[in-house]
């Protein structure tokens, strides 16, 4: 059931005159409704306006697209970066840079809707990926075969320790990692997951993600080689998009002190939060990310009953199957975090 609400969800939200606890969303920095990211944020639209609409290909350009794309290249350890408007277009961007005869797209079990650009659909299972993929090279096509995938899947199948991916013939395959739930979160000071997987012997390796899951911004990033980034951004796809509004990625540079902060809150959290748990293998979780998901409907229904309101609906489509998820964000307190647990906890002692 959907709940319409005025105002952005924090770590409370207002349904029927009625104030409820909010463990749900991705805004797990809560960036969004910190005061001091919101200043730093206000302060840029007076220098950089509040939409900047014209092409990165202008002969007009503003220089804190190129510093915003130096700090997430440093950041996250790839040679480049391209800013984008959006996460989703970030992933459609590269999916459609690829979409033509030279290559094959193969895509891993629970892939992102961002990262399809074709009717096909995702491997099951890394067994059958694997199977697939080497039937493709063994026919030695011209094709290069590209796998698309999530790094954080929520299965647990991927994010931290990638193992079916490694056991594929990486050597072959152009590896397109979609890493909106990772960076900004995890890694060393949020980078998210392309140092991690860099050593891994893929023929390529491109990330993209959403910077508004881990930093608050409405913007999308690509990382990958300086030679792909340059290829990528002579598309006619990239000089014809308006980019991100340079005010965001302008906050984000800013915002550094703010954001280290806020991660280190998120993980005392995670921390507290699996530690007072009786049961935490009820919950399907991966290191050091603040998502709990379950299949437990009971559950749900039972935190709505004592004024907590989680992840709950068909994701990402109304076929899909229904998600139940627990998230933590930096904007909760520590009592938010202990009375959810105590719920927890007595609901699994009822």
């Amino acid at each position: 059931m959907a709940h319409y609400i005025d105002s952005f969800p924090g770590r409370k939200i207002l349904l029927d005159d009625k104030e409820y606890h909010y463990f749900g969303g991705t805004a797990y920095l809560g960036l969004q409704t910190d005061p001091h990211f919101q200043d730093l944020l206000i302060k840029n639209i007076r220098q950089y306006g509040t939409n900047y609409g014209s092409s990165r290909h202008s002969n007009i350009r503003i220089s804190v697209y190129t510093q915003a794309e130096t700090f997430l290249a440093s950041l996250s350890g790839a040679e480049a970066c391209i800013t984008l408007s959006s996460g989703y277009l970030a992933g459609q961007f590269v999916s459609n840079f690829f979409y033509n005869k030279q290559y094959a797209p193969f895509y891993a079990p629970n892939t992102h809707s961002a990262l399809y650009r074709s009717k096909e659909k995702s491997y099951t299972t890394y067994t059958a990926l694997n199977i697939a993929l080497r039937q493709h090279l063994s026919k030695k096509k011209r094709q290069a075969p590209v796998l698309f995938l999530d790094s954080i899947d929520f299965s647990g199948c991927n994010y931290p320790d990638f193992e079916g991916l490694r056991s594929l013939p990486l050597e072959d395959v152009i590896l397109v990692v979609d890493d909106s739930h990772g960076i900004g979160v995890v890694g060393p000071n949020g980078g998210g997951v392309f140092r991690l997987l860099s050593p891994l012997p893929a023929k390529e390796l491109i990330v993209c993600c959403s910077l508004g899951k881990g930093f608050g911004i409405q913007a999308g990033a690509v990382l990958g080689t300086k030679q792909r980034t340059t290829e990528l951004t002579n598309t006619p796809f990239f000089g014809g998009a308006s980019p991100a509004s340079p005010a965001l990625l302008a906050a984000l540079l800013q915002g550094k002190g703010i954001c280290s902060q806020k991660r280190k809150l998120l993980q005392a959290h995670t921390k507290l939060f699996l530690g007072t748990l009786k049961s935490p293998e009820a919950f399907r979780y991966m290191d050091n990310h603040p998502t709990y998901s379950h299949p437990n409907f009971g559950l749900t229904d039972y935190l709505i009953k004592n004024g907590v309101i989680t992840t709950n609906f068909n994701y990402p489509g109304e076929d899909a199957s229904l998600v139940h998820r627990i998230v933590l964000s930096a904007a909760h307190t520590t009592d938010d975090i202990e009375r959810l647990v105590y719920l927890i906890n007595l609901y699994g002692t009822s």
